[in-house]
């Protein structure tokens, strides 16, 4: 491909220096379970995310689950999920041992839609799991509102949501908790999988950091039955470096989307994003639509342009959820998204001249 969907090797050889540095003193250390680093880690990124607490977890799925864990949140009991996501956010509802209950997108920006919310909601419901898809905020004061209303907890799914602000505020500090994944594509990536939830809440983050290390607060002394889920200290001390350039690294993903806004306004066939007044979002993802996707798909790759589809399956459609037994139709809007979205290539090292390679690719194969 002439042209990558996302290069992040290019991420590694900008920072080369300080990322080797930060390898070398964590090896030096001789700490690589817990330690300093992650605690380094933690304090900034909750700093950073407007909260007062961090707790780095293995992964985003894990983060979801210990969220869910600690509020005990489990068999019998409900949560409400988007249909249109990735499937981790159903995996940790049902990991947890409750029922996902999922709602229809908003047809602009593809998050759940706060006006299917209380047509969904039962005596067992117990939380709501928006997701930031995209990198978009989702309508946190609407879902915030309803959840108030029939006291329920609200979790953001922040995995694709970094840095974004929503009323002035960052992702991460729009809800009772938030669950990051730092998988190497996100807009915070990691070099392998890594993940953490940040609240404000003093008694979840005592339960989660029991729960991420074997139930254990002293060494073979198990007050709970734990997990092990522990945000590896290599991979903290690469992510202090990353987050330093964080902002940096956003605002050239949102010039890439400017671009992309003004140079492909107007082409017939093509649904451009439509990004939320009242949030910033920090492009994670541009996702187009078009009717004729696989064509547009297969014209971009024969011009070296590489592509993909967030999400070509909606959860209630896999087969790991064939037992929820959907009819068709029944969430129109994240059925069609599925037959209709692209990711064009996006980061902070697209450059000029390769977005312009896109732009006529695409215009090209929509002419």
């Amino acid at each position: 491909m002439t042209v990558p969907f996302l290069d992040v090797r290019a991420g590694y050889l900008e920072l080369r220096s300080e990322l080797d540095d930060a390898l070398r003193r964590t090896m030096v250390s001789g700490r690589y379970v817990l330690g300093e680093e992650l605690e380094g880690f933690e304090e900034e990124f909750a700093r950073y995310c407007g909260v007062d607490h961090c707790i780095g977890v293995a992964s985003g799925l894990d983060a979801l689950i210990l969220i869910l864990r600690a509020l005990r949140i489990g068999p019998g009991d409900e949560v409400v999920v988007p249909a249109n996501t990735f499937v981790a956010t159903w995996l940790a509802v049902s990991h947890s041992g409750a029922r996902p209950v999922p709602v229809d997108s908003d047809p602009d920006s593809g998050n759940l839609d706060p006006g299917g919310l209380e047509q969904v909601l039962s005596e067992r419901t117990r939380a709501i799991i928006p997701v930031h898809l995209y990198g978009q905020p989702a309508d946190m004061t609407s879902i915030n509102r309803i959840a108030r209303r029939h006291g329920l907890k609200v979790i953001e799914d922040a995995a694709q949501a970094h840095g974004a602000l929503f009323g002035g505020k960052r992702t991460g500090s729009l809800a009772d908790a938030a669950a990051f994944s730092f998988y190497p594509s996100k807009n915070l990536g990691a070099f392998g999988d890594a993940g953490a939830i940040v609240t404000n809440d003093a008694q979840l983050v005592e339960r989660v950091r029991l729960l991420r290390n074997y139930g254990s607060e002293t060494k073979y002394s198990h007050r709970i039955k734990g997990f092990n889920s522990r945000l590896d200290p290599l991979q903290a001390a690469l992510l202090r470096v990353k987050l330093r350039h964080l902002d940096e690294w956003n605002a050239r993903r949102r010039k890439v989307a400017d671009e992309y806004l003004t140079s492909l306004k107007g082409i017939a066939g093509l649904a451009l994003p439509n990004p939320p007044m009242s949030g910033q979002p920090v492009w994670h993802l541009f996702v187009v639509r078009s009717r004729n996707r696989e064509q547009l798909r297969q014209s971009l790759e024969n011009s070296g342009i590489e592509t993909l589809i967030h999400y070509p399956v909606p959860p209630h459609r896999s087969p790991a959820y064939q037992d929820f037994a959907m009819n068709a139709g029944l969430f129109p809007i994240a059925e069609e998204l599925a037959q209709t979205v692209l990711s064009l290539p996006m980061g902070p090292h697209l450059d000029a001249s390769q977005q312009a390679d896109v732009v006529t690719a695409v215009r090209r194969a929509l002419r």
